[in-house]
């Protein structure tokens, strides 16, 4: 059985300020770039997806790690889903007119987007199996 060590402010606090930077310079650089909406649209929701599916991939692995039923199929499905949106992503920037200079600056951006929820989500998760229940505090009389 896995058993979680609660994670130092640090690492908290990098997490989150990996994923705002990540997350924020993804979305600036998609407000400030000449594109048509569509294509906007198209990399919003890849980043949403993106962010999504590795969400959904370590909460997964980490239930199947503490021994929680999960099925083959849905690990299947969250593999699937991150590949795709990854995929997806390098096959558009790939294909878009826009200087190899911005198309890394996405790259990027997105990787530590997605690097950095998946940390964020382990973090709360850590806090949460640490953190003491309400049932288990000591009634003082």
């Amino acid at each position: 059985m896995y058993h979680a060590q609660r994670p130092t402010p640090a690492f908290v606090g990098a997490s989150w300020g990996a994923l705002l930077i990540g997350a924020a310079g993804y979305l600036t650089g998609l407000w400030n770039a000449d594109m048509q909406l569509n294509e906007k649209g198209y990399y919003l929701t890849l980043l949403l997806y993106g962010l999504f599916a590795a969400i959904s991939l370590q909460k997964t692995l980490r239930d199947k790690a503490e021994s929680m039923p999960v099925t083959g199929l849905y690990v299947g499905l969250c593999w699937l889903s991150l590949i795709s949106a990854a995929l997806l992503t390098t096959v558009g920037l790939w294909n878009a007119t826009l200087a190899r200079s911005e198309k890394g600056f996405y790259a990027i951006a997105y990787v530590m987007a997605l690097f950095a929820v998946i940390a964020v989500q382990k973090n709360v998760r850590d806090l949460k199996a640490v953190r003491p229940t309400a049932d288990a505090m000591p009634v003082q009389s």
